[in-house]
């Protein structure tokens, strides 16, 4: 069906306002971590591949990194095997990690793959063990109650953190038409493997890669005043006083964290977007209006 003379203004002006951001990022790296929401809606599942496609069509190199928290949980309630978590991490015993490799690894990774490919992309999918692409070495929680005069160190098994990222592995990748979609699963020396946050692993390559942004999909409309407004343009300063004064607390503290770091680390911009919001990559990339929270390292 034609569009509409109106319709059409909107989508000429739209394309207008895209053509400076197409300009600036052309050649330059954005990392997305997937997940929440855009991970379970047929609907959301589709405008995310296309706008990775559109992403790598122009000339960026998007790198997707994606969770898998609820697909892991359900299979392993299948399985009969329990879950305990510690400080919000999954405690991981050798089971429990066979499945979250099976899950991260096969199941949710080739999904996405599956879909980047159906609209029109070229995507291959990795975990950390392929290429040695992520060395992981144990990560150490430390538990304290009220009434203990010490943290205890706490062993939750196979969950660990970023030691080092083969940034030969996503070089070659960046250099053709591929688009890497990697599982937050890493190796030690030993050959051990390791379930590590994929906020974190996101952060990391962002980090090495010195990428343009680090974009992290999430279930909310972005950071949140007391008010209940969308916080937008922050830089790093802004954000450690939302810290501070308790404005950023709970479940928002991780994936601030994460985004925090990134920019202090290099990477000129981090955002956490509405995952919820159908093409919120490309509203947040190439639009003046965005879908969620920019976090810059530049004062006003």
């Amino acid at each position: 069906m034609p569009l509409t003379r109106q319709e059409a203004m909107t989508t000429a002006e739209v394309l207008s306002e895209a053509m400076s951001y197409i300009q600036r990022f052309v050649g330059k790296t954005i990392v997305i971590k997937y997940g929440g929401n855009a991970m379970t809606d047929e609907k959301l599942k589709n405008s995310f591949a296309r706008d990775i496609v559109m992403m790598k069509l122009i000339g960026i190199n998007p790198i997707v990194v994606h969770g898998g928290g609820p697909q892991i949980g359900s299979l392993l309630e299948k399985l009969n095997i329990e879950s305990h978590f510690i400080n919000g991490m999954r405690v991981t015993d050798s089971k429990t990690m066979d499945v979250v490799e099976m899950v991260l690894g096969g199941m949710v990774n080739k999904e996405i793959v599956g879909l980047i490919n159906a609209n029109g992309g070229s995507a291959i999918g990795l975990t950390g063990k392929d290429g040695q692409l992520l060395r992981a070495r144990k990560l150490k929680v430390k538990h304290k109650t009220p009434e203990m005069e010490a943290p205890e160190i706490i062993d939750i098994g196979h969950v660990g953190e970023v030691a080092h990222v083969n940034v030969k592995v996503l070089d070659m990748l960046s250099q053709s038409d591929i688009i890497p979609v990697i599982a937050p699963i890493g190796v030690d020396e030993h050959g051990a493997s390791y379930n590590i946050n994929a906020d974190l692993v996101a952060g990391k390559i962002a980090e090495v890669l010195q990428a343009e942004k680090l974009i992290l999909l999430t279930n909310i409309a972005g950071l949140m005043d007391k008010n209940g407004n969308v916080l937008t343009g922050l830089n790093t300063k802004e954000v450690d006083e939302l810290i501070e004064d308790g404005t950023i607390y709970g479940g928002m503290l991780p994936k601030i964290d994460c985004a925090l770091g990134a920019v202090k680390s290099g990477v000129t911009s981090s955002h956490i977007i509405d995952g919820r919001v159908a093409h919120s990559c490309l509203l947040e990339i190439f639009t003046d209006e965005g879908v969620g929270t920019l976090i810059t390292n530049r004062s006003h």
